[in-house]
């Protein structure tokens, strides 16, 4: 479910569920329009003493009009989160967007504005200093291309923790998560069931698999993630609880999933940069504890 489009409450309540669930990794972005809301989520499950902020691990995005205002961007996040310091704070897009030309959190512009004068190599360099502020503990990139991270590599002071991606067997995306792992970057999955009715929740070989194991397609496509450390989005309670239900997937069930595009007539991308919404919500596990070991 699109939390852009959820009505007011949902994502507050979301948050609170999710925490109870046992998760401890919460995605957000400025661009959602609802941090303010997840705020007011982690405030209600701090003060029932579901968890504390420490146990939870926040990231935040600089939107694409932010790029010239990172500093900025972060301080917006901070305050509508309610917290002093985010655990990760990713550039959202390479392509930075005139600050001026549009509205500020609007992704849905038929013609975008972009400002071709200013680098994401510039926009890097404001991200690096941030950590000496002490408002974020750690910096990645988000919808980096291979070619998008092969320029930014060699001016990298700060090598990014974190690429988040579209990712799922319909775009496996092999070549930026191959140089992600050259270059010790952990790579993040949005998106990671496709989409809302994509193929893959009917594909015969995915439902198969998921009769096998005794589980539902979502769980199976979630096992997948899970095994190369990849995560769920859901905003329902039904789904954020039972996403933490994976299964160990055998050889052969990996495979099974790796010729799903050449059953549903290719590489298939979803999610563009035009439609993106939603926050994602992630398990505290062997992947956020990645994250924390590259960044000590």
């Amino acid at each position: 479910m699109s939390l852009k489009q959820a009505p007011p409450g949902v994502v507050e309540a979301s948050v609170e569920v999710a925490l109870k669930a046992g998760y401890r990794h919460i995605d957000c972005a400025y661009c959602y329009g609802n941090e303010a809301e997840v705020g007011a989520g982690l405030k209600n499950a701090f003060a029932a003493g579901i968890c504390k902020r420490e146990d939870v691990f926040l990231t935040g995005k600089v939107w694409n009009t932010y790029h010239t205002r990172v500093e900025e961007a972060l301080d917006i996040s901070l305050r509508d989160l309610e917290v002093d310091y985010l655990d990760l704070f990713l550039i959202h897009s390479p392509v930075a967007y005139n600050p001026n030309g549009n509205i500020p959190n609007s992704r849905c512009c038929p013609a975008r504005d972009v400002d071709w004068s200013h680098s994401h190599i510039d926009t890097w360099k404001d991200m690096e200093f941030l950590l000496s502020t002490g408002k974020v503990r750690a910096i990645g990139v988000s919808n980096y291309s291979e070619k998008y991270l092969r320029q930014l590599l060699p001016h990298c002071k700060v090598v990014p923790a974190v690429n988040q991606i579209e990712n799922h067997p319909l775009l496996p995306q092999s070549e930026i998560i191959s140089l992600c792992k050259e270059k010790g970057i952990l790579v993040e999955a949005y998106s990671p069931f496709g989409s809302t009715g994509s193929p893959l929740m009917s594909d015969a070989a995915v439902n198969a698999m998921a009769r096998r194991h005794g589980v539902s397609p979502g769980t199976v496509l979630l096992s997948w993630h899970v095994c190369a450390g990849r995560v769920a989005k859901s905003v329902t309670e039904q789904r954020i609880v039972e996403n933490l239900k994976v299964v160990e997937l055998t050889d052969e069930d990996v495979k099974e999933l790796e010729e799903v595009p050449e059953r549903n007539g290719g590489i298939t991308r979803f999610i563009h940069m035009g439609s993106i919404s939603g926050f994602l919500i992630r398990i505290l596990g062997q992947w956020h504890r990645r994250i924390c070991q590259m960044t000590e």
